[in-house]
C-alpha cells in the first residue's frame, strides 16, 4: 500500500489561494497544506484552519516572499525591508545563519500563537535543502520535534519523512498502475501542488499563477478523485497521520 499525503504549498499568500486550497480539500483530495506565517493572509488562513479540522497544516517556512516577520535583518532583505527574491539565492550568496534561525522560529512560533498545532516543516521555493540554510532548518526540525518533507539531496534519516517526495501533482492524471510504479517501493509519499483561485494578490506576485488552476481542478476533479480512493492500494494521509505511525 501507498500511504500518500497530497500538499498544498502557499496556504496564506492570498485569500484566492485560501479559498482554493479549501475547496482542493473539502471537494477533492487534498489532506495538507503548509502555511505561510508571514504574508498578508496568514490570519485568513488561521481562520479557515480552525474550521477544517481534518486538514493537516504545516509550517511553510518563508524567506524569498513576502516582508520577514521580525525587523532586525540585514542579509535576508532589500533595502526596503522585503525578504529578497529567489534569484539571489542561486549561485554564491551570503546570509546570516542567527538572522535566519531567528527568522523562521518566528514564523514557527506565530502559528502555534494561532492555536494550531504544526504537522510538519518545509519551506517556499525549497530553500531549506540549500547547504546555508539546512543546518538551520534541521535545528528547528529537532527543536520543535517536526516531521519533514523529503526534498534533500540525501537522505534524512533523522527526521521523519515520507519515503518519496513527487514535486509534479500531474502524476495524479495517470492510470493508477503508473501512479503506483511511479513510487517504487515507497511506502509513504508527499504529492506537491498548488491550487488556488487566481487574484489580484496571486497575479501580481507570484510567477506561477494560471497552472494553479488546473492544479485546483484536477484536485476535484470526481473522476479523478473516484479512481485514488476506490483504490485499495492508495491511502490517503496527512503528516500527522505519518508521524503517529498509523
Amino acid at each position: 500500500m501507498k500511504r500518500i499525503i497530497i500538499n498544498a504549498d502557499d496556504f496564506g499568500y492570498s485569500r484566492g489561494v485560501n479559498h482554493g486550497i479549501i475547496d482542493a480539500h473539502t471537494e477533492g483530495l487534498l489532506t495538507s497544506t503548509t502555511l505561510m506565517t508571514n504574508m498578508p493572509a496568514a490570519g485568513h488562513a488561521f481562520e479557515l484552519g480552525h474550521a477544517n479540522k481534518n486538514l493537516g497544516i504545516g509550517v511553510h517556512l518563508t524567506l524569498t516572499c513576502g516582508r520577514p516577520l521580525l525587523d532586525t535583518h540585514h542579509t535576508l532583505v532589500d533595502p526596503r525591508g522585503d525578504f529578497k527574491k529567489n534569484s539571489n539565492y542561486q549561485g554564491k550568496f551570503h546570509i546570516d545563519q542567527e538572522e535566519l534561525y531567528q527568522e523562521w522560529k518566528a514564523q514557527i512560533e506565530k502559528f502555534l500563537g494561532s492555536g494550531l498545532t504544526p504537522t510538519h516543516l518545509d519551506s517556499h521555493h525549497h530553500v531549506n535543502a540549500l547547504e546555508p540554510m539546512l543546518p538551520v532548518f534541521k535545528e528547528l526540525a529537532n527543536e520543535y520535534r517536526l516531521p519533514v518533507r523529503n526534498n534533500f539531496e540525501e537522505a534524512a534519516t533523522e527526521f521523519t519523512t515520507t519515503g518519496y517526495f513527487q514535486y509534479e501533482p500531474d502524476i495524479l492524471l495517470a492510470d493508477n498502475d503508473k501512479v503506483y510504479e511511479t513510487f517504487g517501493s515507497a511506502e509513504t509519499v508527499e504529492i506537491m501542488c498548488h491550487p488556488a483561485y487566481i487574484d489580484k494578490s496571486l497575479m501580481g506576485g507570484s510567477t506561477y499563477v494560471m497552472p494553479r488552476l488546473e492544479e485546483l481542478d484536477a484536485l476535484t476533479d470526481e473522476r479523478i478523485r473516484k479512481k485514488m480512493m476506490d483504490d485499495a492500494r492508495f491511502e490517503l494521509i496527512t503528516y500527522g497521520d505519518l508521524s503517529k505511525g498509523v
